[in-house]
C-alpha cells in the first residue's frame, strides 16, 4: 500500500471549514439551527419532510406501499428539504428533528401533533399505526434484528465507503480499502440470508425489506457512487434478485420517485401532496 504523508493529531481538535469535501461547507461540530424558517403545512394527516436520499426513500416507499395496501389514511405530504441549501438547519426542522437529519415527520392524525425523527423510527411508528408491514408475531425478533443492522451498517456504506471513495477532497488508499471490504462483507451477510430466504423477516414482504433495499439494493444494482464495478457487484446474485422483485413493486416505484432531485427527470417527483401528483408526472412524461 503507498504510504501517505502521516497526520500527527493536534493535542486538542479546531474546526477547519475548508476541510472535509463535497459536504465540508455544510457539516460542522455544533447542533441546533442556523436561521429562521417556518416548514410548510399540508392538509393530510401525515407531513414528511425529507429528500430522495436512501434514509428518504424508506420512508416515502413505506407510505405508497400502504397506500397500495388501501390504507387510504396514510395519505401525506412530501416536502423537500435540500440538505445541500442547508434547509436541514432551519428552525423549524430542527425543532422536529434536533439532529438536523432527514427525514422527519409530524404526525397530525391525532389530537395532538407528534414529531418523529430518524428514518426507523418513523417506519416502526407508521407500520404498527396501522398494523401493516410487520410479518407474523413470531418473526418480531428477527424484524427488529435486521431493522437494527441496517441502521448500523449502512453509515460503513454511505459515510464510509461512500464519502471516501466519491466525496473527499481527495482519493485515499487506506479508508477506501476499509470501507470497500466492509461494505462487501455486508453485501455477503445479506446475500448468504437471501440465498434461504425470499425477504428479510418472516418470509413475508416488510419494513426491514423496505429499510435495507434503498442502500443496498441500489448498490448491488450498481447505482451507489459509480461503483458497481469497483465492489464486483455482480458477486451478489441473491440480493440481486431480491431488490429486483422490490423493483417491480408499484408502491415502492412510486416511493423511491418522492422528493428526488437527481437522475432522469422523469424519475423525480420533488414534492408529493396526493396520489393524483404522480399521475399528473405521467401526463407530464406522456406530453414530452
Amino acid at each position: 500500500m503507498a504510504r501517505q504523508e502521516e497526520y500527527t493529531p493536534p493535542k486538542v481538535w479546531t474546526w477547519d471549514k475548508e476541510n472535509g469535501g463535497t459536504w465540508g461547507s455544510l457539516n460542522r461540530p455544533i447542533a441546533g439551527a442556523t436561521h429562521e424558517k417556518e416548514l410548510p403545512v399540508g392538509e393530510h394527516p401525515f407531513q414528511l419532510y425529507s429528500l430522495g436520499t436512501p434514509n428518504g426513500v424508506k420512508v416515502t416507499v413505506l407510505f405508497e406501499e400502504l397506500l397500495e395496501a388501501g390504507y387510504s389514511d396514510a395519505e401525506y405530504d412530501a416536502w423537500l428539504i435540500r440538505i445541500g441549501d442547508g434547509d436541514q438547519f432551519g428552525s423549524g426542522f430542527v425543532e422536529i428533528n434536533p439532529n438536523s437529519k432527514i427525514p422527519a415527520m409530524v404526525d397530525r392524525s391525532g389530537p395532538e401533533p407528534v414529531r418523529v425523527f430518524e428514518s426507523v423510527a418513523i417506519m416502526m411508528h407508521l407500520a404498527e399505526k396501522f398494523g401493516a408491514f410487520m410479518g407474523p408475531a413470531s418473526a418480531r425478533p428477527e424484524l427488529l434484528s435486521w431493522l437494527m443492522w441496517q441502521m448500523g451498517s449502512a453509515p460503513f456504506l454511505g459515510g464510509g465507503f461512500g464519502h471516501f471513495y466519491a466525496y473527499a477532497p481527495y482519493k485515499m488508499e487506506y479508508p477506501i480499502n476499509r470501507y470497500a471490504m466492509e461494505t462487501k462483507r455486508q453485501l455477503d451477510v445479506l446475500n448468504r440470508h437471501l440465498a434461504e430466504n425470499e425477504w428479510m423477516a418472516g418470509g413475508e414482504y416488510t419494513i426491514a425489506d423496505m429499510a435495507i433495499w434503498p442502500w443496498y439494493g441500489r448498490t448491488v444494482m450498481g447505482e451507489s457512487y459509480d461503483a458497481g464495478e469497483f465492489l464486483s457487484v455482480h458477486e451478489y446474485g441473491h440480493v440481486i434478485e431480491w431488490a429486483k422483485r422490490i423493483e417491480a413493486r408499484p408502491g415502492a416505484q412510486r416511493g423511491r420517485m418522492v422528493n428526488r432531485t437527481s437522475g432522469p427527470p422523469e424519475l423525480q417527483l420533488h414534492e408529493r401532496h396526493s396520489a393524483e401528483d404522480f399521475e399528473t408526472k405521467t401526463q407530464d412524461k406522456i406530453g414530452d
